[in-house]
C-alpha cells in the first residue's frame, strides 16, 4: 500500500503549524518501508492534489477547527470530513475539502485520515505551539500510528528530536538546516 503522510500548515502563525511539525517530528523518530513517503505540505494547497490521486492511503496532518478544547485530538476519515461543512475555517482547511471534494469525482482517490487537533492560537505570529497543543501532541502522533497500523503500515520508533528541537530548527534556521526545512 503506497502511503503519504502529509504535515499541512503555516509555521509562522504559532499552532497554524502543527502538522508541518507533527511531520518532522514522525520522519525524524519512526522509520518506516519504502511504500510511505512523508511530506512538508506546508501551505502548498492545491499542489498536493496529486498525492489523493497517485497514493493508496493519505494520512494529513493539521489543525481541526472543531468547537472543543484546545489540544483535543481528531482522527477523521475523509467521508466523515465533507459532511462537516462549518469545518472550512482556514485557508488550508478550505483547500483540503475542496481537494477532497474534486476527487471523489474522479476514478481514483486514496483513502484519507485528517489526523488533527483543535489549536489554540493560530493568530500569533510566532514560530512555535501554545501548551495546551504541546501538552497533547504525544496524543496526536499516538492517533496517527495507530491509524497507519489499522492499515497495516508498520514501524519502528528510532528516536531522535524531541518536539522541541524540531520547533527550535525552525524557530533558528542556519543556512545548513534552511535546505533541510
Amino acid at each position: 500500500m503506497k502511503t503519504a503522510i502529509i504535515g499541512i500548515g503555516n509555521i509562522l502563525f504559532k499552532d497554524e503549524g502543527l502538522g508541518v511539525y507533527a511531520a518532522k517530528y514522525l520522519a525524524a523518530n519512526y522509520r518506516f518501508d519504502e511504500s510511505v513517503e512523508i511530506i512538508d505540505g506546508g501551505t502548498l494547497g492545491f499542489k498536493l492534489m496529486r498525492y489523493y490521486q497517485e497514493f493508496d492511503k493519505v494520512l494529513i496532518f493539521d489543525t481541526v477547527s472543531i468547537e472543543d478544547a484546545p489540544g483535543s485530538v481528531y482522527n477523521i476519515p475523509s467521508d466523515v470530513l465533507l459532511g462537516l461543512g462549518a469545518y472550512r475555517k482556514t485557508a488550508h482547511e478550505v483547500e483540503v475539502v475542496e481537494m477532497l471534494e474534486i476527487c471523489s469525482l474522479l476514478e481514483k482517490i486514496a483513502k484519507t485520515n485528517i489526523v488533527g487537533m483543535v489549536p489554540e492560537d493560530i493568530e500569533s505570529v510566532e514560530i512555535d505551539l501554545s501548551q495546551s497543543v504541546r501538552e497533547n501532541f504525544p496524543t496526536l502522533i499516538k492517533s496517527a500510528l495507530e491509524e497507519l497500523q489499522k492499515d497495516g503500515i508498520e514501524y519502528q520508533s528510532t528516536p531522535t528530536q524531541s518536539l522541541e528541537e524540531i520547533i527550535f530548527q525552525y524557530q533558528n534556521p542556519t543556512m545548513a538546516d534552511a535546505a533541510t526545512l
